[in-house]
Protein backbone atom coordinates (compact mmCIF):
# COMPACT_ATOMS: atom_id res chain seq x y z
CA UNK A 1 0.00 0.00 0.00
CA UNK A 2 1.39 3.09 -0.61
CA UNK A 3 2.14 5.97 1.50
CA UNK A 4 0.34 9.03 2.07
CA UNK A 5 1.63 11.95 0.76
CA UNK A 6 3.05 14.51 2.79
CA UNK A 7 2.00 17.34 1.90
CA UNK A 8 4.01 19.72 4.31
CA UNK A 9 7.23 17.99 3.83
CA UNK A 10 7.45 17.23 -0.08
CA UNK A 11 10.12 14.71 -1.20
CA UNK A 12 12.12 16.36 -3.40
CA UNK A 13 15.86 17.71 -3.80
CA UNK A 14 16.82 20.94 -3.18
CA UNK A 15 17.73 21.88 -6.27
CA UNK A 16 16.57 20.82 -9.93
CA UNK A 17 16.19 22.30 -12.96
CA UNK A 18 13.50 24.30 -14.33
CA UNK A 19 10.33 23.65 -16.88
CA UNK A 20 8.89 26.82 -18.32
CA UNK A 21 4.81 25.93 -17.86
CA UNK A 22 3.13 27.95 -21.04
CA UNK A 23 0.70 30.64 -19.54
CA UNK A 24 -2.55 31.16 -21.33
CA UNK A 25 -5.42 33.43 -20.69
CA UNK A 26 -8.44 31.40 -19.37
CA UNK A 27 -11.26 31.64 -22.03
CA UNK A 28 -14.03 29.27 -23.62
CA UNK A 29 -12.05 28.69 -26.20
CA UNK A 30 -8.78 28.07 -24.36
CA UNK A 31 -10.26 25.70 -21.67
CA UNK A 32 -12.64 23.58 -23.60
CA UNK A 33 -11.93 19.96 -22.63
CA UNK A 34 -10.10 21.31 -19.22
CA UNK A 35 -13.51 22.51 -17.92
CA UNK A 36 -14.78 26.44 -17.94
CA UNK A 37 -15.10 30.00 -16.37
CA UNK A 38 -17.80 30.29 -13.74
CA UNK A 39 -20.34 33.55 -13.03
CA UNK A 40 -22.24 31.59 -10.40
CA UNK A 41 -20.36 29.38 -7.29
CA UNK A 42 -23.38 28.26 -5.99
CA UNK A 43 -25.27 27.49 -9.69
CA UNK A 44 -22.53 25.70 -10.97
CA UNK A 45 -23.27 22.30 -10.99
CA UNK A 46 -19.88 20.15 -9.76
CA UNK A 47 -20.29 16.69 -11.42
CA UNK A 48 -19.74 13.91 -9.84
CA UNK A 49 -18.65 10.32 -11.32
CA UNK A 50 -20.55 7.30 -10.42
CA UNK A 51 -18.43 4.14 -9.49
CA UNK A 52 -17.00 2.10 -12.06
CA UNK A 53 -18.40 -1.30 -12.23
CA UNK A 54 -15.82 -4.14 -11.21
CA UNK A 55 -17.02 -6.26 -13.91
CA UNK A 56 -19.39 -7.06 -16.54
CA UNK A 57 -22.38 -6.23 -14.75
CA UNK A 58 -23.62 -2.25 -14.66
CA UNK A 59 -23.71 -0.22 -11.47
CA UNK A 60 -27.84 0.42 -11.06
CA UNK A 61 -28.63 3.67 -12.21
CA UNK A 62 -28.92 6.59 -9.75
CA UNK A 63 -26.56 4.53 -7.34
CA UNK A 64 -22.36 5.13 -7.00
CA UNK A 65 -22.87 8.99 -7.60
CA UNK A 66 -24.66 9.86 -3.98
CA UNK A 67 -21.79 11.12 -1.99
CA UNK A 68 -22.12 14.90 -3.20
CA UNK A 69 -20.12 17.73 -2.99
CA UNK A 70 -18.57 19.67 0.02
CA UNK A 71 -17.58 23.34 -0.19
CA UNK A 72 -15.19 25.44 2.22
CA UNK A 73 -12.58 27.99 1.52
CA UNK A 74 -9.12 27.03 -0.18
CA UNK A 75 -6.54 29.61 1.24
CA UNK A 76 -3.54 30.71 0.01
CA UNK A 77 -1.10 32.71 1.11
CA UNK A 78 3.30 33.25 0.39
CA UNK A 79 5.02 32.50 3.35
CA UNK A 80 8.74 34.12 2.29
CA UNK A 81 9.48 32.21 -0.81
CA UNK A 82 6.76 29.32 0.14
CA UNK A 83 3.50 28.48 -1.22
CA UNK A 84 1.28 27.50 1.62
CA UNK A 85 -2.54 26.41 1.65
CA UNK A 86 -5.25 25.09 3.29
CA UNK A 87 -8.61 23.69 1.85
CA UNK A 88 -10.79 24.11 4.19
CA UNK A 89 -13.32 21.45 2.30
CA UNK A 90 -11.18 18.54 2.69
CA UNK A 91 -9.09 19.76 5.94
CA UNK A 92 -6.20 19.40 3.62
CA UNK A 93 -2.95 21.56 4.50
CA UNK A 94 -0.07 22.01 1.53
CA UNK A 95 3.39 23.09 0.66
CA UNK A 96 2.21 24.01 -2.88
CA UNK A 97 5.63 25.22 -4.36
CA UNK A 98 8.19 27.76 -4.11
CA UNK A 99 9.71 30.80 -5.53
CA UNK A 100 12.95 29.74 -5.77
CA UNK A 101 14.62 26.08 -5.81
CA UNK A 102 13.67 24.51 -2.08
CA UNK A 103 16.80 24.10 -0.71
CA UNK A 104 17.63 28.26 -1.13
CA UNK A 105 13.99 29.35 0.55
CA UNK A 106 13.94 32.56 2.88
CA UNK A 107 10.85 32.60 5.18
CA UNK A 108 11.17 35.47 6.55
CA UNK A 109 10.79 37.54 3.37
CA UNK A 110 7.72 39.26 2.79
CA UNK A 111 6.65 38.61 -0.50
CA UNK A 112 3.34 41.40 -1.40
CA UNK A 113 3.52 40.09 -5.05
CA UNK A 114 5.25 36.89 -6.30
CA UNK A 115 6.75 36.71 -9.91
CA UNK A 116 6.42 32.71 -9.99
CA UNK A 117 5.91 29.37 -8.97
CA UNK A 118 7.90 26.68 -9.01
CA UNK A 119 5.83 23.30 -8.60
CA UNK A 120 6.94 19.71 -7.65
CA UNK A 121 3.05 17.78 -7.83
CA UNK A 122 0.18 17.82 -10.04
CA UNK A 123 -2.92 15.65 -9.04
CA UNK A 124 -6.19 14.57 -10.62
CA UNK A 125 -9.99 13.73 -9.10
CA UNK A 126 -11.42 10.55 -10.94
CA UNK A 127 -14.80 11.40 -8.26
CA UNK A 128 -15.92 14.52 -9.22
CA UNK A 129 -15.11 17.90 -10.55
CA UNK A 130 -13.84 21.13 -8.66
CA UNK A 131 -14.50 24.79 -8.57
CA UNK A 132 -11.97 27.64 -7.34
CA UNK A 133 -14.11 31.14 -7.20
CA UNK A 134 -11.66 34.15 -6.07
CA UNK A 135 -13.28 36.04 -2.96
CA UNK A 136 -10.57 39.11 -3.21
CA UNK A 137 -11.69 38.89 -7.55
CA UNK A 138 -7.70 39.10 -7.78
CA UNK A 139 -5.49 37.12 -10.89
CA UNK A 140 -4.50 33.82 -10.53
CA UNK A 141 -3.13 31.08 -11.94
CA UNK A 142 -3.65 27.54 -12.28
CA UNK A 143 -1.74 24.36 -13.76
CA UNK A 144 -3.66 21.92 -16.02
CA UNK A 145 -3.50 18.88 -18.16
CA UNK A 146 -5.87 16.55 -19.73
CA UNK A 147 -6.55 13.20 -18.86
CA UNK A 148 -4.31 10.20 -18.96
CA UNK A 149 -2.22 8.59 -16.55
CA UNK A 150 0.51 9.28 -18.86
CA UNK A 151 1.34 12.50 -18.33
CA UNK A 152 3.99 14.52 -19.92
CA UNK A 153 5.68 17.95 -19.18
CA UNK A 154 4.68 19.09 -22.26
CA UNK A 155 1.18 18.36 -21.76
CA UNK A 156 0.77 20.88 -18.69
CA UNK A 157 -0.27 24.20 -19.38
CA UNK A 158 -1.22 26.79 -17.06
CA UNK A 159 -4.05 29.21 -17.40
CA UNK A 160 -3.93 33.08 -16.31
CA UNK A 161 -7.48 34.01 -14.73
CA UNK A 162 -8.44 37.68 -14.27
CA UNK A 163 -9.90 37.00 -11.11
CA UNK A 164 -13.83 38.38 -12.21
CA UNK A 165 -14.81 34.49 -12.47
CA UNK A 166 -14.24 31.44 -11.28
CA UNK A 167 -13.03 28.11 -12.65
CA UNK A 168 -14.38 25.02 -12.62
CA UNK A 169 -11.99 21.89 -13.36
CA UNK A 170 -13.59 18.93 -14.97
CA UNK A 171 -13.19 15.10 -13.30
CA UNK A 172 -10.26 13.78 -14.39
CA UNK A 173 -7.95 16.60 -15.04
CA UNK A 174 -4.62 17.37 -13.79
CA UNK A 175 -4.17 20.29 -11.98
CA UNK A 176 -2.83 21.38 -8.45
CA UNK A 177 -3.81 24.31 -5.99
CA UNK A 178 -4.65 27.74 -7.00
CA UNK A 179 -1.76 30.46 -7.49
CA UNK A 180 -2.27 33.89 -6.34
CA UNK A 181 -0.72 36.84 -8.14
CA UNK A 182 -0.83 38.69 -4.43
CA UNK A 183 0.63 37.54 -1.31
CA UNK A 184 -2.39 35.99 0.28
CA UNK A 185 -5.44 35.29 -1.74
CA UNK A 186 -8.69 32.88 -0.83
CA UNK A 187 -11.36 30.69 -2.27
CA UNK A 188 -14.42 29.57 -2.34
CA UNK A 189 -13.92 25.33 -3.37
CA UNK A 190 -16.37 23.39 -4.15
CA UNK A 191 -15.53 19.60 -4.95
CA UNK A 192 -16.87 15.77 -4.92
CA UNK A 193 -17.38 15.09 -1.22
CA UNK A 194 -15.09 11.36 -1.99
CA UNK A 195 -12.18 13.59 -2.17
CA UNK A 196 -10.45 10.26 -4.48
CA UNK A 197 -6.84 11.89 -5.37
CA UNK A 198 -4.40 10.31 -8.26
CA UNK A 199 -1.54 12.04 -7.44
CA UNK A 200 2.14 12.68 -9.66
CA UNK A 201 5.79 14.07 -7.89
CA UNK A 202 6.50 15.76 -10.58
CA UNK A 203 10.30 16.61 -9.19
CA UNK A 204 10.45 12.62 -8.62
CA UNK A 205 9.48 11.23 -12.08
CA UNK A 206 10.60 14.09 -13.93
CA UNK A 207 13.55 15.28 -12.24
CA UNK A 208 12.12 18.55 -12.85
CA UNK A 209 10.43 21.75 -10.72
CA UNK A 210 7.65 23.11 -12.94
CA UNK A 211 8.37 26.39 -13.40
CA UNK A 212 5.26 28.44 -14.09
CA UNK A 213 5.13 32.34 -14.32
CA UNK A 214 2.64 34.74 -12.63
CA UNK A 215 3.92 38.17 -13.62
CA UNK A 216 2.89 37.79 -17.20
CA UNK A 217 0.59 40.86 -18.70
CA UNK A 218 -2.08 40.31 -20.37
CA UNK A 219 -0.69 41.30 -23.54
CA UNK A 220 2.01 38.25 -23.92
CA UNK A 221 -0.11 35.68 -22.68
CA UNK A 222 -0.79 33.17 -25.45
CA UNK A 223 -4.10 32.28 -26.57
Amino acid sequence: MLEPVDYLNPDVPARLPWHEVPVIRASADTLRGYGCLVDDAEKHEIEIVQWPAQGWRPVDTDTGNEGGVVGGVFHTEWVGDVLKAHNDAVQGEYVLGWRCNPGDVNTGKKQDVADRVLLWHLNYHPDGGQLFFPQQKQPFVVPLALPGDDLTLERIVAFWCDGSQGLYINPGIWHDGVFPVMRKQSFLDRQGRVHARVSCNIAAEFGVFLHVSLSESLESLEG
